[in-house]
């Protein structure tokens, strides 16, 4: 992934953005995976390694954990993150392609479970990145958890036809870059190309009504996810910087509504390697 392919870019405030959507993302996605038996795990896309470091606590002392992250910047915000909170040593974070993992020969074929949150949309070869994963793994059933975006699911209600619209024209501009935002829907086929046997679909929940203690939060990550590729939107012509101003200003209204609800849900997908699959992901 390009730092062009990635929409939002790598802005403090966009940073903050991330920052607070983990805060209310983690827990619910930690819940939706067995992390029984697993002692060592990759995270592929770590960002600013809030998650990497979650699954670190959750497996314990002796547990490895690797983060790997593309953006140095991300990175160097990661590590001032874990620094500050008492745990720089907590998680090894290393600079590297998800498309081409930088592990040594002897780290492949290893790990319990490798991971991937938010990748998958942002990169050409989405591909690439499972065979990557599945070549990382244990041979004898090492697995690997994909969870990504399928835009197309939002809905609000009541409805808000300017949020709504100005939405689509956001999804529809990963296009723009070779991109799929509707990925999530593709993730077992995507296990299936890799050579992993897929065994669980579910999807994490991510919405609120109003009334919610998330629902502030919810609403103001949906907001700067747009506000934030403000720029991206309106050099693309799909959507102006005032058609988005008053699509923003729409919203805000909308939320003060008294069953003001996001229904928002991210796919998640687990599959397994086996024997049959060969170290460079293939049956």
């Amino acid at each position: 992934m390009t730092d062009e392919a990635y929409i939002h870019g790598f802005t403090g405030e966009e940073q903050r953005r991330l920052t607070k959507m983990q805060e209310i993302l983690n827990r619910t996605e930690l819940d939706a995976i067995d992390l029984r038996g697993v002692r060592t795990l990759l995270d592929v896309g770590s960002g600013l390694g809030q998650l990497t470091r979650d699954f670190a606590r959750a497996l314990g002392g002796d547990a490895r954990v690797l983060g790997i992250e593309r953006s140095s910047v991300q990175l160097d915000e990661a590590r001032r993150q874990a620094e500050a909170a008492g745990e720089a040593d907590l998680v090894e974070l290393r600079q590297g392609d998800a498309t081409a993992l930088p592990l040594e020969e002897s780290e492949r074929g290893t790990f319990d479970l490798a991971h991937t949150r938010f990748v998958l949309e942002h990169v050409p070869d989405p591909a690439a990145v499972v065979r990557e994963m599945v070549a990382a793994v244990r041979p004898d059933g090492g697995r690997i958890v994909l969870l990504d975006d399928d835009h197309e699911v939002l809905r609000l209600s009541p409805e808000c036809p300017e949020i709504e619209h100005a939405w689509r024209r956001y999804w529809e501009s990963y296009r723009d870059l070779g991109t799929d935002p509707l990925v999530g829907r593709r993730l077992a086929e995507l296990l299936v190309e890799a050579g992993a046997t897929p065994v669980r679909v579910t999807s994490v929940f991510y919405g609120a009504v109003r009334g919610m203690e998330l629902f502030e939060p919810v609403v103001a990550n949906l907001h700067g996810v747009l506000a934030g590729a403000a720029e991206s939107l309106d050099r693309s012509g799909r959507l102006s910087r005032n058609e988005l101003a008053t699509a923003l200003e729409a919203f805000d209204a909308w939320s003060r509504h008294p069953a003001a609800t996001v229904w928002y849900s991210l796919p998640l997908a687990e599959g397994r390697r086996t024997a049959a699959t060969d170290d460079a992901g293939r049956p």
